[in-house]
């Protein structure tokens, strides 16, 4: 893929990486990719960051036809890029696009794509401690068109944002919320793809979770409201004795990159990992009888997130005395340090560009 690059005339001032906040700056330029219906994808480029000049009527607008991915870019101590499990986000932002009706895209296409653009972009790659270069490949439907159907035409696009810890308390144990009210997701349904209607469908209970006090909401199933399902946008843990349980993926949650590479590296350290149904019941009842060690989260964006406390029908539950478990310490500097280049990636999850 012959890839077109405009670079901007006008740098922005870099944010000071110490105090980075999660989401909030972008770097100088974007990547943008066209398709049109018979023509396949076409005419990659990057170019200055700016707006997008789009119809009112532009389909995605009104059907939410679209998808996302995230991803992050390190640099070494030696100077080198690494990204961290690329080909994974790209396999998955594939797999969202067959659930959403959008044509799939060649997936070396997209890790040059990201290479590229990280390249252009690489002075905006922090070096501070828990910082990255966020990259958030999307793509979204562009028919200029009120009705409800399959677009004709796309944009692929990429942006990149250097980014601090994703929760203000950072590693630090967060407090989180059981939702047995609303649901965001069904067997069946699209909770397992990348789209902005799962996350819509989600900011409700996060905004009256934290009218609360709480950093996020515990998703329990979408028909019994009964069995645990996600933290938020991340995967959850439990440590149970010497196990580790762990919701398996049945079409309703995603299918965490972090997660699957915690579960790698836990069963590399011959500790066993269950991946199977288990109630908020059953886990409250875990923690009556001691048992319940840690809980945590997973995800690209806070990478491990140790859960303190559990709120839940008015009974509120300390854990591991408010303090990160020693798996989840482990786990956490095990993947940073891995996507940091300072610790032997076995697994084969990095790309270096």
């Amino acid at each position: 893929m012959e890839i077109r690059i405009t670079r901007t005339r006008n740098p922005k001032k870099k944010p000071d990486e110490n105090s980075l906040v999660f989401g909030h700056d972008f770097t100088d330029h974007m990547f943008i990719m066209n398709y049109t219906q018979g023509e396949g994808w076409h005419d990659p480029r990057v170019e200055p960051y700016g707006p997008l000049q789009l119809d009112p009527s532009t389909m995605v607008f009104h059907y939410a036809q679209e998808t996302f991915e995230g991803l992050k870019a390190y640099k070494t101590d030696s100077g080198d890029i690494q990204l961290f499990r690329a080909k994974d986000n790209a396999a998955r932002l594939n797999q969202s696009n067959e659930r959403m009706c959008i044509p799939t895209l060649d997936e070396e296409d997209v890790i040059q794509a990201i290479a590229t653009l990280v390249k252009v972009d690489q002075d905006w790659i922090p070096k501070a401690e828990g910082t990255s270069l966020y990259i958030r490949p999307f793509v979204i439907a562009t028919d200029p068109f009120v009705g409800v159907k399959a677009s004709s035409t796309y944009l692929f696009m990429i942006i990149l944002s250097p980014v601090g810890a994703y929760y203000k308390e950072g590693i630090s144990p967060v407090k989180i919320y059981v939702e047995d009210k609303y649901v965001r997701a069904v067997p069946g349904g699209i909770g397992f793809a990348k789209t902005g209607g799962n996350y819509a469908a989600s900011l409700m209970a996060q905004v009256e979770a934290g009218k609360k006090g709480y950093s996020q909401v515990l998703w329990l199933d979408g028909i019994e409201r009964k069995y645990v399902e996600e933290v938020g946008t991340s995967n959850v843990f439990c440590r149970v004795g010497n196990k580790i349980y762990t919701p398996p993926l049945q079409g309703s949650i995603l299918s965490g990159i972090t997660r699957d590479s915690a579960i790698k590296l836990l069963r590399s350290w011959d500790i066993e990992v269950i991946e199977e149904r288990f109630t908020i019941e059953q886990l409250f009842e875990w923690h009556r009888k001691g048992e319940l060690q840690e809980v945590f989260a997973t995800g690209t964006a806070a990478v491990i997130s140790p859960i303190g406390a559990l709120s839940w029908q008015d009974n509120e539950i300390t854990i591991n005395n408010n303090e990160i478990g020693q798996l989840s310490q482990r786990l956490y500097n095990s993947i940073t340090k891995i996507q940091n280049g300072q610790l032997e990636d076995s697994f084969s999850w990095i790309t270096s560009i």
